[in-house]
Formats: structure tokens, C-alpha cells, sequence
């Protein structure tokens, strides 16, 4: 199953630093992570990410089976307890499935023509908390279908009818441009944070 993944990141109004990272890997399996360091932690969601790349360039996390995310998850979160949070929400594409994982209030969004579905409605504890609960992402995918990762400043302004809307008109267009369209609509829908969109497509 071939993908197509892209992404765009902003810092808030008048920041210098973005709170923010996002990480991409193509060289198997399509893998894609996002996160967000709360509060004074412009460095947390790099680090957090540089975590995450090691285990799976390495292979020591087994991207095809919840268990090793759920592990990973809550090592990270052990490890990170009592200092800066961040987010995590993380997805690889194994054949023709979606698997991840999420903590705290990042989003994925599954959007295809029958409509824009949040694949991570269910709360959760950020990483460093001490009590973050892996909660997991499984779905099949069909051709066509578009996955996003969506920090707080990018999903807050927009709701499920304009993401939709938005995905469903760049099918006809540039694929590496929808990052950015996202971004410019959360700014101009009153964005206040720092954002990111992590932007995949099956093919």
C-alpha cells in the first residue's frame, strides 16, 4: 500500500518557539508522530520524538502489534514523570491497516468521502503526567483515505465539516499543500497556540 505523508508546523502569534515536533519515516512502513510540550518545554515534544524514532529505526519497537506502543508509552511516561508533559499521538500503516497510539489531547482524524471521523475521542493523560493510559488506534484503510495528526492549536478552531471539506477539495489538488491549507484556516479561525498537521493519504 503506497502513502503519501507531508506535514507543516507554525508557532503562535508573536513565538519564537514552537512547542510542537512532528516526526516522519519512509523507508519500510509509513510511520508518522506528533506531539505537544506543555507548558514551558519547547524542547519536550523533540525529545520525546527522538525517543521514539530510536526504538523504531531501530526495531526494537514492533510497530505492527498495540502491545509494544503501549509499552513504549508507558516506559516514556515512567521515565518523564514529575517534569515537562507532552503529548504523543503515533500511527503506522502495516499493510492495509492503521495502528497507533495516542496520550493526551492530540487528535487523529480518518477522513474519506463518507465523512471526518476522530479516531481519538477518548481522554488521556499526557506523557510525564505519571499516569498516562495507552489508548490505541486500529482501522482498516481503503484507497483514497486520509489520515491527520492535529495538535490543539491546529484542531480547536475547526470543526469536522471544515476538515472534511478541506480534504475532500485537495484531492484535486497537490497533496503537499494540505498541511499548510489546514494551517492557514486554523489561523484564520482563531488559532492561540502553537500548531502542527501531520497529513497521510493511501494511494
Amino acid at each position: 500500500m503506497k502513502v503519501e505523508c507531508y506535514a507543516g508546523t507554525r508557532p503562535r502569534d508573536g513565538g519564537g518557539a514552537n512547542e510542537d515536533a512532528f516526526w516522519i519515516w519512509r523507508p519500510t512502513s509509513t510511520v508518522a508522530a506528533l506531539c505537544d510540550g506543555a507548558g514551558n518545554a519547547q524542547h519536550c515534544a523533540a525529545h520525546v520524538l527522538r525517543l521514539f524514532a530510536r526504538q523504531v529505526e531501530g526495531g526494537t519497537l514492533q510497530i505492527e502489534r498495540f502491545p509494544a506502543w503501549s509499552q513504549w508509552i508507558r516506559t516514556t511516561d515512567a521515565a518523564m514523570a514529575g517534569g515537562v508533559q507532552s503529548t504523543f499521538v503515533g500511527v503506522a500503516v502495516v499493510e492495509q491497516r492503521l495502528l497507533g497510539a495516542y496520550a493526551g489531547d492530540s487528535r487523529a482524524y480518518l477522513v474519506n468521502e463518507h465523512g471526518c471521523r476522530m479516531l481519538t475521542e477518548q481522554p488521556s493523560r499526557r506523557l510525564g503526567s505519571g499516569e498516562a493510559e495507552p489508548l490505541p488506534i486500529h482501522e482498516p484503510l481503503e484507497p483514497h483515505d486520509t489520515l491527520l495528526l492535529m495538535s490543539d492549536g491546529a484542531w480547536t478552531p475547526l470543526p469536522l465539516t471544515i476538515v472534511h471539506r478541506t480534504v475532500m477539495s485537495a484531492r484535486l489538488g497537490d497533496f503537499t499543500d494540505l498541511p499548510g491549507t489546514l494551517l492557514d484556516l486554523s489561523a484564520r479561525h482563531g488559532r492561540a497556540d502553537d500548531m502542527t498537521v501531520v497529513a497521510l493519504r493511501v494511494r
